[in-house]
């Protein structure tokens, strides 16, 4: 049996495939962002519940022994951290609007449901922009 070269790809196969990566890309950043920034469960802390917090750290640090200090200072930094990310703005509009652009095809080619891209967060709004409705599949 002859063996067969190597199979020569089409301009419009190279055109599809970079389309994929595209909406695929799109996709993936949106949902990374919405995990990022979802809600947390539980009691919300504000920036004055952290600075209310990092005082009375400060206050039990002075007759802290050194075990009990060394926790201190690290739910100090861990506070400060999430004061940071609490008091940064996000905008995710340039995701969104790229997710929009990709989300249907990227859903009709994958199989993906309305119900499933509910599941992972993205809201209902976003995905009316994008075109997917509630019988998507």
């Amino acid at each position: 049996m002859p063996k067969r070269g190597p199979k020569e790809i089409t301009p419009e196969h190279k055109a599809a495939m970079a389309a994929g990566r595209t909406e695929s890309r799109a996709v993936k950043n949106y949902l990374e962002a919405l995990d990022q920034h979802r809600p947390k469960r539980g009691r919300k802390r504000t920036p004055e519940s952290i600075d209310t917090r990092l005082d009375r750290i400060d206050a039990e640090l002075a007759d802290a022994d050194a075990m009990k200090r060394l926790s201190l200072i690290q739910e100090r930094l861990d506070l400060l951290a999430e004061k940071g990310r609490l008091t940064e703005e996000v905008d995710l509009s340039e995701l969104e609007a790229a997710f929009v652009a990709s989300a249907k095809a990227y859903g009709e080619r994958k199989g993906i449901s309305y119900a499933a891209w509910r599941e992972v967060g993205v809201p209902a709004a976003v995905l009316k922009a994008a075109g997917v409705g509630r019988g998507a599949r």
